[in-house]
């Protein structure tokens, strides 16, 4: 990235210059648009929104399954001088209005019919007051303002209105604010800006070796920094193809390596064992694929191996980050073995400092296990609206305390071996049992409720969660499951309930977390 390229209206425009008629993007439904196609049809969406009256470092809502729409709507975004604010298609009605009202999003692109539901349905019933405008991405229902009738708004707003916004975007305007969740419960909007996003992402595909002939299915979330800055950003920037993918089906995607000949396919480890596991790859032709990137999750080393041998992917990196480090901490190299792939998290990036430390704040000795902290153009602008998180998080000297405890080894490759936090990770998702934990205890039979992760063989780890219910009242766990289901993203959903008479505290009240692992390991 030069100091020319670092804010995405400029680093776009870069990329259409030099690969203009290359193609850019491949929709599922065989759509097909060159760099000079998607950036004409990028001016449109941008007009549009200035028809719409949306203001530089406002926040627009993104609620869709990734697809070119969505990668047009967010390239408009950035372009007017607003911010991108993703939001997961798994969150229920509830749980995107929290989202909407925090960030303040007049606007919100949205899904139409996906995963059997109407998206503005579920959201209408709890639609903040403050949103005026949701225009339907695809598969729109009749009333509703749907794409085609999104960019008819551009008629009569001028190519140089929107080239005017996109000359007043610095390294420093807000990129976008990705809500994560924490002890609280409640989710918090992570800041990030365009020239320590564009950093990173540079840092990423050189790790990565992206080339322009490269071919990039991304079928990581759009809603996630993995499959946004890290899929379609991170492809279009390098002037590879970029093909989204909405949903994960082995078969399905294999059939895809095969047609379009991908050469790039990052995602979690669940990813990848449902493809080895899977009785018809030896009848998929998976020869192109060249690099991938996992995590989220612990890996067994046999599994990168694995990767290489059966799946003849070259590049294997593994690595480490939070959407408060605009997604990278830290990342292995290409020539990395499978043991160090495997069992680290690679290298701090180049110019950015790690360091693991004790209690009071003290850097422990290699090997030694502390809580892991960052400093470093990646570290995010701060949480929006919450000053006291941002600085319990970031402090006076720079650090972010991360809430991950980890070694650094002699190398200066950092192991990641606990979270302070609590949080599990369900097949690539974060899922944290504080936020999980708020939402079970509004159900009427629920007096208290602690979630802990439990190992799962599929998705790493899901939810278990401990209920205490109210005098007087029954509840049986799958009837408090499918209760869940209603009311929260299906990766929060415990998939374990039990029913217990106390949870163990401590004296002054906080439940033993670990003590509850302890019992499910040995339930």
């Amino acid at each position: 990235m030069t100091a020319m390229n670092d804010t995405v209206p400029r680093a776009f425009a870069a990329a259409v210059q030099r690969h203009a008629g290359r193609i850019a993007v491949v929709g599922e439904d065989g759509q097909v648009l060159s760099f000079e196609q998607l950036d004409r049809l990028r001016l449109d969406a941008a007009r549009a929104l200035l028809a719409l009256g949306v203001q530089p470092g406002e926040r627009v809502g993104l609620w869709g399954q990734n697809c070119v729409e969505w990668i047009i709507a967010a390239l408009a975004v950035h372009s007017v001088g607003a911010a991108v604010v993703p939001v997961n298609t798994r969150m229920r009605g509830s749980e995107v209005a929290y989202v909407l009202e925090r960030s303040g999003a007049r606007l919100l692109f949205s899904a139409g019919r996906f995963l059997d539901q109407y998206y503005p349905e579920l959201l209408a019933p709890h639609r903040p007051k403050g949103l005026h405008t949701i225009v339907v991405m695809r598969d729109a229902q009749a009333g509703d303002l749907d794409w085609q009738g999104f960019l008819a708004r551009a008629e009569g707003v001028p190519a140089e209105a929107v080239a005017e916004r996109e000359r007043a975007v610095t390294p420093d305007s807000l990129m976008d604010v990705i809500f994560t969740s924490g002890t609280t419960g409640l989710p918090k909007g992570v800041m990030t800006s365009h020239g320590q996003n564009l950093r990173t992402v540079a840092e990423w595909s050189r790790h990565m070796g992206l080339v322009p002939e490269d071919r990039y299915l991304v079928v990581n979330p759009f809603f996630h920094t993995f499959g946004y800055k890290f899929g379609w950003l991170a492809g279009l920037l390098a002037g590879a193809m970029v093909l989204p993918h909405a949903v994960f089906d082995a078969a399905a995607l294999m059939a895809r390596v095969a047609q379009e000949r991908i050469s790039v396919l990052p995602g979690p480890p669940t990813l990848f064992i449902s493809i080895l596991n899977d009785p018809r790859r030896g009848a998929s032709d998976l020869s192109s694929l060249r690099a991938t990137i996992t995590g989220a999750a612990a890996v067994a080393p046999a599994l990168i191996e694995r990767i290489r041998a059966e799946l003849g992917f070259k590049v294997v990196l593994t690595g480490y980050g939070l959407t408060e480090s605009c997604g990278v901490v830290s990342l292995c190299g290409a020539g990395d073995d499978a043991e160090t792939v495997a069992l680290t998290s690679g290298k701090p990036l180049p110019g950015t400092e790690v360091r693991c430390v004790d209690g009071d704040g003290k850097p422990v000795p290699a090997g030694e296990a502390g809580e892991i902290v960052v400093r470093g153009y990646n570290v995010m602008q701060g949480y929006l609206d919450d000053a006291k998180a941002t600085a319990e998080t970031i402090d006076a000297d720079g650090w972010m305390h991360t809430g991950d405890i980890g070694i650094l080894d002699a190398r200066g490759y950092l192991r990641i071996t606990d979270r302070l936090k609590d949080m599990y990770i369900a097949g690539g998702f974060n899922c944290y049992p504080a936020e999980i934990e708020r939402i079970v205890a509004g159900h009427p039979a629920v007096a208290q409720v602690a979630v802990v992760g439990v190992p799962d063989e599929r998705l790493g780890e899901v939810g278990k969660a401990f209920v205490v219910l109210r005098p007087h009242t029954a509840l049986e766990p799958k009837a408090l499951i499918a209760w869940c289901r209603e009311h929260m993203a299906n990766y929060k959903v415990p998939r374990f309930v039990e029913v217990v008479g106390s949870l163990p505290t401590n004296a002054s009240g906080k439940v033993l977390k670990f003590e509850l692992r302890k019992a499910a390991a040995s339930a």
